[in-house]
């Protein structure tokens, strides 16, 4: 049986996390072929508790203490994992109403939650409100329905301010802050917003700078965090009562294609040591943290399919599988990336047979954009066999197409 290496370095993330046992991968102690009979369908996402918790545990303990681990649930919002989430990390970061009700189902601290995105309905911000949940704030438009909400029920909202920073985070896979964007208020014109802020009944909390996400270079993201705290020490003059969060953003990457360099965590985390040493005398009430999503979940996730069908074209092998794009979308690289590049997959009966033959996973759909593997080099695969993509524990399911041509849905399980 392969263990997972003891010795890899806390926060590092490996393309094969799971043991093999038999030739067998094995997911939450179950192997393969044992764990489709018990979910008793194919295509299916298999999370693995024990290995997301060692990951997010490892994570943490490297992490100033002064730095809490928020949990940004469009990542995986599957209620099982946020439920395990929960006890791990010191909040969550929310995109929606919908994410809303999982966390408090879940039994999340409202307290500890705050709601981001643009676009916010009034309906959804009426709900944070009642619920107690810090809002941050896209828009000085969303602040008249923030406004009416509490006034309604009485309660004294929360609200940090969302800011687009006049800087980006480099050698982002997307950029979500610098020149004009969508999300957050220009820091521009962030003073403005402040004031306005201080003329109405609201709590305020500080501020959430996000600037891009799956960044795998170091430098890039320390130097972010350090502009982000000179951003909110130099807004923070205009604020109407003292900074009590400041939300560093994330952007932790995860190592997915051939080339792909893990992140090397050690100066990340050792400039957040000295972000928080800063922070405790520039922002002295301000409770500092980092968001993540992709990063805490998407090692430990499985996607796993059956292969229906085994056709050779011209002479290349097509292993055609009963899930495809519609299931996985990141994977087939249709999610926001510029070039197609293959997600590590295997053949989950036969994981450590050696290569026999060069082929492609391919999913049912009728579409050539539905490639789960291309030209991949796999040990011989026949019809039954399970074609599975690893790193699928994050952006697999709610961010797919589930509705494309009426095929079944995929069934999640936590194990």
């Amino acid at each position: 049986m392969n263990a997972p290496n003891p010795s890899i370095a806390p926060g590092t993330v490996v393309a094969n996390p799971f043991p093999i046992e038999n030739g067998q991968l094995v997911i939450g102690g179950m192997p393969l072929d044992r764990l489709a009979a018990r979910v008793g369908s194919t295509p299916f996402f298999a999370y693995d508790r024990a290995i997301i918790s060692a990951h997010v545990r490892a994570l943490r303990s490297v992490l100033p203490h002064e730095i809490d681990l928020h949990y940004a649930m469009k990542a995986n919002p599957m209620p099982a994992v946020v439920q395990m989430m929960v006890g791990l990390v010191d909040g969550l970061d929310l995109a929606s109403a919908g994410e809303m009700k999982v966390a408090l189902d879940a039994g999340a601290d409202p307290a500890e939650m705050s709601f981001a995105g643009p676009g916010k309905r009034p309906i959804e911000l009426r709900q944070a409100v009642a619920a107690g949940v810090t809002i941050n704030l896209e828009s000085p438009h969303e602040l008249d329905a923030i406004l009416a909400a509490g006034k309604e029920l009485g309660v004294k909202p929360r609200v940090a301010v969302r800011v687009n920073p006049d800087f980006e985070l480099k050698a982002s896979g997307m950029k979500m802050a610098g020149g004009p964007k969508q999300f957050g208020v220009d820091a521009e014109q962030v003073p403005d917003v402040l004031a306005e802020l201080g003329r109405h009944p609201i709590e305020f909390r500080g501020f959430h700078v996000y600037s891009g996400s799956q960044n795998l270079k170091a430098e890039a993201l320390c130097d972010a965090q350090r502009k982000t705290l000179e951003l909110a020490v130099r807004l923070a003059q205009s604020a109407p009562a003292p900074v009590r969060m400041l939300n560093l953003g994330g952007g932790f990457g995860v190592p997915y294609f051939p080339g792909d360099r893990s992140l090397d965590l050690l100066p990340v985390i050792e400039n957040l040591r000295a972000v928080a040493a800063d922070a405790r005398v520039r922002l002295p009430e301000a409770k500092l943290m980092i968001e993540l999503g992709r990063y805490l979940v998407a090692h430990g996730g499985v996607y796993v399919t059956r292969i229906v069908d085994r056709k050779i074209s011209r002479g290349h092998v097509f292993l055609v599988t009963d899930g495809g794009l519609n299931h996985h979308l990141a994977a087939s690289g249709n999610f926001g990336q510029v070039i197609r590049k293959n997600y590590p997959a295997l053949i989950g009966n036969r994981a450590d047979a050696p290569a026999e033959e060069e082929a492609s996973i391919v999913g049912p759909l009728c579409t050539p954009l539905d490639l789960l593997g291309d030209h991949l080099n796999l040990p011989r695969a026949e019809v039954g066999d399970f074609a599975c993509v690893l790193l699928s524990g994050a952006y697999g399911y709610t961010s797919s197409p589930l509705q494309f041509l009426s095929h079944p849905h995929p069934l999640e399980v936590l194990v």
